[in-house]
């Protein structure tokens, strides 16, 4: 069931924080805006509403898939770590514990994650003007939705170019992973009243939205070289890996480029990260109880 809750929570989660993750990539990515409210302005202005949910259906499904991934393998990780260490598989986890849990399933999802975040990332940053806005006939954009986005980049850039920026992303994803599920477990421990077998919803709002503010506040550097190695198409060239990505940024930029996005990731992690877990604890205990 933890498969099940994850995907609920996952798909419930991306709908609410898709349009904000479209500004964080695109201030991440283009030096063209002066800040959060120029990017949406800007957005609004020449794309209207659509401009801000571009790939979202593929994105919500593959979230969905990806989001049961990472709860189901965190769950089986976890009792096979404390059947090891313990005995049993449903015994009390330290931290060390919960933080090798994360980390696993933070590098299983990178597996399945790289190539619908390639597309994400390329569709969210592809322009097109909304036809009200148009002075002229519109050409066809290069990416016309985000299966066709996959299919473009396998015949252009070959199987690679569909894990462009995986190394970025799995620095990002594990270490941020650890500390998302030994945050939001701690808080639980933490906040729950002795004698209460479970959190209450109070309770796992607040741990869930703490928990996705730390997270994704730790990941933005790597979130920032993950999204530029992405959008470096096969005839750019620009960046030969991870680390030039990161020196070139800086060098032209300077080292805040590295926190690009960052107030957007925190702000937009706490109500997302709310929905995604109370949305897999409901799950659990419904299953539980019927």
């Amino acid at each position: 069931m933890d498969f099940i809750a994850g995907a609920i929570g996952g798909g419930l989660s991306t709908a609410v924080g898709y349009p904000l993750d479209t500004v964080k990539v695109r201030i991440q990515t283009e030096r063209r805006y002066n800040g959060i409210w120029h990017c949406i302005q800007e957005t609004y202005r020449t794309e209207k509403m659509w401009g801000f949910y571009k790939g979202v259906s593929a994105s919500v499904l593959m979230v969905s898939a990806i989001s049961s991934v990472s709860f189901g393998t965190y769950r089986n990780f976890l009792c096979t770590i404390c059947k090891l260490r313990y005995g049993v598989a449903d015994a009390k986890p330290s931290q060390l514990d919960v933080s090798l849990a994360g980390g696993a399933a933070g590098a299983v999802r990178v597996v399945f994650m790289a190539p619908s975040e390639v597309a994400k990332v390329r569709m969210q940053t592809q322009r097109n003007p909304h036809p009200s806005m148009a002075s002229q006939p519109l050409s066809r954009p290069k990416y016309r939705g985000s299966l066709h986005c996959l299919k473009v980049i396998a015949k252009e850039e070959g199987f690679r170019g569909l894990y462009k920026g995986c190394s970025a992303l799995l620095c990002r994803d594990c270490s941020s992973s650890a500390i998302y599920f030994l945050t939001y477990s701690a808080l639980c421990d933490w906040l729950t009243p002795s004698g209460k077998n479970k959190p209450g919803l109070l309770v796992v709002l607040l741990s869930g939205g703490f928990a996705g503010v730390l997270a994704w506040g730790l990941a933005t550097p790597m979130d920032v070289i993950k999204s530029r190695m992405q959008i470096d198409e096969s005839e750019q060239h620009q960046y030969r890996g991870l680390v030039h990505c990161a020196r070139e940024s800086v060098r032209k930029e300077g080292a805040q480029v590295l926190f690009k996005g960052l107030g957007l990731n925190c702000i937009r992690a706490f109500p997302v990260n709310m929905v995604v877990f109370v949305t897999y604890e409901a799950v659990l205990r419904f299953t539980d109880h019927y």
